[in-house]
């Protein structure tokens, strides 16, 4: 028989693999002290003050006398242990091999005291492999938050123990992704810091490796006020000049073959999604304090073929998982259950012992996948690109490396929020995901469990998936969140923990961890009043409770708190809650009428009617065009082009398909060979505009310059170079921001130029025909083709129509004889602005600057949106998914859409 007391994360005990029950929290409680303190007498007063925190119940040595029994009770099935009553307290006996605490502590003596790397390497990484998350998982005591405290520095200091001599034996890049995490973690931790750097800098990432010394020295002095350490200083200088004696003892080349470029990307894109989701957790605090206990086991509903039966919680959930023999899993709950934090913390869980060539986990949302339009590993493979879109060098990991790492199977899509593709597409979704994964490829799926039942019952389901539900939160759980971490004397819940003993509708709204934490958060501050949930005319049922806390979120979430010291001025953000509430609701209704959960930043634009958006788009640039025809040969050739670019721009602008944003970096390094080409090519393009315009020699030479660094000026915009770091909002703004600026400022040099010396140094009689007549048919037909080309890539079929008929009317319009060069010159500049706005408009950053700036005059959202989600993310409100926002709760998001006004605000 094999037993096991397993602390280090959820509170278990194990006879054969079999669960003993241990009992409720307080009753856990007792035996965990008991054990930590193994063989040794705990004193009845002292067990009492360390389960209790000073506050003990009447009679509670009575109490702990029955708390006792039952564990006596419970743990007789275990050989050879036995909690003893000795004169004046408890003790335990038991072989303290069985204790996964004590086991990892001799495990790590024995690491650090043996001479043989190899032996201390497997001892390190069997202590290790004992953490299972934070020990004791949902107790929260003074006493035992100090010994897991003292616990989780143990472990840290192992973790750089093993590290170290993992570094030595050149396993540097599988040691990225954790070092990454862990960093994220022990931010001033100066050893780590200089580990991280170490492996960076051999896994070829001298640059990354600089930048997180950069990071590290910045976090130092501003937040503690010290410099690095002269070891951290000495590394950093030599990593900057390559100090060979920094190389790995054993390092050996590796070709660039397609399987190690692929293997690459993989450790990577593991890199990215390690980093990416810790961060999300962190501002979840998903892990101190520790959430509210999810447990789910083995759905009774009629929607799975798979036979085993399954229970948990949200600490062991990736363990499980490992376990099944199939891998594939499908989450269930309520709304509000915990299914996306479940998903995190699996998606987490399966990449911290990650080893290399295991798959790695992605966790994504649904709620763009269509199943009638794409296949799932289209639409994965794509999903990937957005998210991490490193992944799209070629140089670095190949072709079609996110499609390979999808086909190949290197990916575990964890997919959140199935009940979010279209209702009426369910069936077909599941239906889609079980062929998708014949022959057991991993799959991971959230969804609400009504809505999945209910798309089972119309023919779609899983056949070799477990479906596990989410069960309702233990009341005592709910009580233990609910009273943790109050300073002694604060008995504000005692009516309300007294209360839901009794049940009735408080209870019932208790019962998911979104409504748990929503009335902790509600009713932080030690002002608040929790009994008045108790009121039964305010509160009569569920439904009014839910309600109540979904509204009392954002005031609680925007209450002004004082700023931190140490902190600049900018790095929080105070709005009043009724200004942040009217912006989020706004936008809460603006993703109702798109039909979607997910506020991408350049979809701002649907917020404004179409012929308001054309209106408002077009006219900017219709203006200058009509300033350059006024330069140009007067007030009937501003009114032609004006009135021309204005219909067509409002066509263009309000109804045409703008491009998603491009997610692209400067890099010069490697450009210069390309560079030439395309200047070359510009130079041809400038040789013959000049032969059929009959410019002078001179023009000839300056429209070379201007199209040469207008066409070689998009080599230096390249997909970033690594698939590291995944996408957010903001990165993806400045990236799409560049691309904009580097498009506009080309076409505004080039087209104004080329524009400035048609009109002022072209011959009378040029190869076109005379400029003197009215209209020139073969001035026109190039002008609206090349112009048809510039609306189709900006928007499309639209565009393309719009603009080729505007280019025509421009094109052939006669100039007056005799322009000067310096009216010309400033004619030229005009009418490249106009170009360059128009281009600008049609990028994904300037169509949201001026939509948001719209927007921000009307009141609807606020002057620096960017800055407020941001801000809004921090505080908990909005959660981000790549480059993407969306409510952190979806009930929030319904029910500040339910409040906006049903007039109008988006197209129609």
């Amino acid at each position: 028989m094999t037993a096991e007391f397993r602390l280090l994360g959820d509170i278990e005990a194990r006879v054969d693999g079999r669960l003993v029950e241990l009992g409720h929290l307080r009753q856990r409680s007792v035996v965990v002290i008991l054990l930590v303190e193994a063989n040794r007498i705990v004193p009845a007063d002292q067990l009492v003050e360390r389960v209790w925190a000073g506050r003990p119940p009447q009679r509670a040595r009575d109490t702990l006398y029955g708390y006792v029994h039952r564990l006596r009770k419970a743990l007789a099935v275990m050989t050879g242990v036995n909690i003893l009553r000795q004169p004046g307290g408890y003790l335990i006996s038991v072989d303290e091999a069985m204790i996964d605490v004590h086991r990892f502590r001799e495990l790590v003596r024995q690491a650090r005291a043996t001479d043989d790397d190899s032996d201390a390497m497997a001892l390190f990484d069997e202590a290790l492999a004992l953490w299972r998350g934070d020990p004791f998982a949902g107790v929260d005591t003074p006493w035992l938050n100090g010994v897991r405290d003292v616990l989780g520095k143990e472990r840290f200091a192992a973790e750089l123990d093993f590290t170290d001599l993992r570094l030595e034996h050149g396993q540097h890049t599988e040691l990225v992704p954790a070092l990454v995490s862990r960093a994220s973690v022990h931010q001033w931790d100066e050893r780590l810091a200089a580990q991280l750097m170490l492996a960076l800098y051999r896994s070829g990432r001298q640059a990354d490796a600089l930048a997180h010394y950069e990071q590290t020295r910045t976090r130092l002095a501003e937040e503690l006020g010290l410099d690095p350490s002269p070891a951290l200083r000495q590394l950093h200088q030599r990593i900057l000049t390559a100090d060979p004696s920094l190389a790995t003892p054993h390092a050996t080349a590796e070709e660039p073959t397609p399987d190690t470029q692929l293997s690459r990307a993989a450790r990577e894109l593991a890199t990215a999604v390690t980093r990416q989701w810790t961060a999300e957790a962190e501002i979840r605090s998903l892990h101190r304090p520790a959430p509210v206990r999810l447990r789910w086991s083995t759905t009774s509903r009629p929607v799975t073929g798979a036979s085993e039966v399954l229970r948990g919680d949200i600490s062991d959930v990736a363990e499980k998982f490992r376990a099944l023999p199939v891998p594939q899993l499908v989450v269930l709950g309520e709304p509000g259950a915990g299914k996306t934090v479940l998903a995190i913390l699996l998606t987490l869980g399966l990449l911290a012992d990650r080893t290399p060539g295991d798959p790695t986990p992605v966790l994504l949302s649904l709620t763009s996948w269509n199943p009638r339009r794409d296949h799932l590993r289209t639409w994965l493979a794509r999903r990937l690109l957005e998210e991490y879109p490193g992944l799209g060098n070629t140089k670095v990991y190949g072709h079609d490396a996110a499609t390979r790492l999808v086909t190949d199977e290197r990916v575990i899509p964890v997919l959140d929020g199935l009940d979010e593709t279209p209702p009426g597409l369910h069936a077909a979704a599941i239906d889609a995901l079980d062929q998708a994964i014949a022959g057991g490829r991993p799959l991971v799926v959230t969804c609400r469990a009504n809505e999945y039942e209910n798309a089972v019952r119309h023919g779609g389901i899983l056949a070799s998936a477990a479906v596990v539900e989410i069960e309702p939160v233990e009341l005592d759980e709910a009580i233990t969140f609910l009273t943790a971490r109050h300073h002694p004397g604060d008995t504000r819940w005692q009516q309300v923990v007294d209360h839901l003993r009794r049940d009735g509708p408080l209870a019932r709204a208790l019962s998911t961890p979104l409504m748990v934490d929503l009335a902790r958060t509600a009713y932080r501050d030690s002002e608040s009043d929790p009994t008045e949930l108790l009121d039964p005319q305010r509160f009569p049922d569920r439904a009014t409770i839910e309600d109540h806390l979904l509204d009392a979120f954002l005031p609680a979430a925007y209450a002004q708190r004082p700023q931190p010291p140490g902190l600049p001025p900018s790095a929080v953000r105070n709005y009043a809650p009724d200004q942040a509430q009217r912006w989020l609701t706004f936008l809460a209704h603006h993703l109702q009428h798109l039909q979607t959960r997910d506020f991408a930043w350049w979809h701002l634009v649907r917020a404004i009617p179409r012929p308001m958006t054309g209106l408002v788009f077009s006219l900017p640039a219709a203006c200058l065009f009509a300033i350059a025809g006024l330069l140009a040969r007067g007030p009937a050739l501003a009114w032609v082009y004006g009135l021309s670019t204005a219909v067509g721009g409002c066509a263009a602008q309000g109804w045409g398909t703008r491009s998603a944003p491009l997610r692209v970096e400067v890099r010069f390094q490697g450009t210069a060979l390309p560079f030439l080409g395309r200047f070359a090519i510009g130079l041809v393009i400038s040789v013959v505009i000049g032969v059929v315009w009959s410019l002078p020699i001179w023009p000839v030479l300056m429209l070379a310059l201007a199209f040469g660094f207008g066409m070689g000026l998009h080599v230096w915009l390249e997909v970033p170079t690594e698939a590291n770091r995944a996408s957010s909002p903001a990165t993806t703004h400045a990236q799409d921001r560049v691309a904009t600026l580097a498009f506009a400022l080309s076409v505004t040099v080039s087209i104004g130029l080329f524009y400035a010396f048609a009109i002022s140094v072209s011959q009378p009689h040029s190869n076109l025909g005379a400029a003197v007549d009215p209209f020139h048919l073969a001035r026109a037909l190039p002008a609206g083709f090349v112009s048809a080309l510039f609306g189709w890539f900006a928007f499309r079929y639209v565009g393309a129509v719009s603009y080729g008929l505007a280019g025509f009317v421009l094109g052939g319009q006669a100039m007056a004889h005799h322009i000067p060069l310096s009216l010309g010159l400033t004619a030229g500049a005009v009418f490249g602005l106009a170009i360059g706005l128009t281009t600008a408009l049609s990028r994904s950053w300037g169509v949201h600057l001026l939509s948001r700036a719209w927007l921000a005059l009307r009141g609807q959202t606020p002057m620096r949106l960017n800055r407020f989600l941001e801000d809004a993310h921090r505080r908990g409100v909005l959660r981000q998914t790549g480059a993407l926002y969306q409510f952190r709760h979806a009930r929030l998001h319904d029910r500040l859409a339910a409040k906006q006004s049903t007039k109008g605000t988006g197209r129609e």
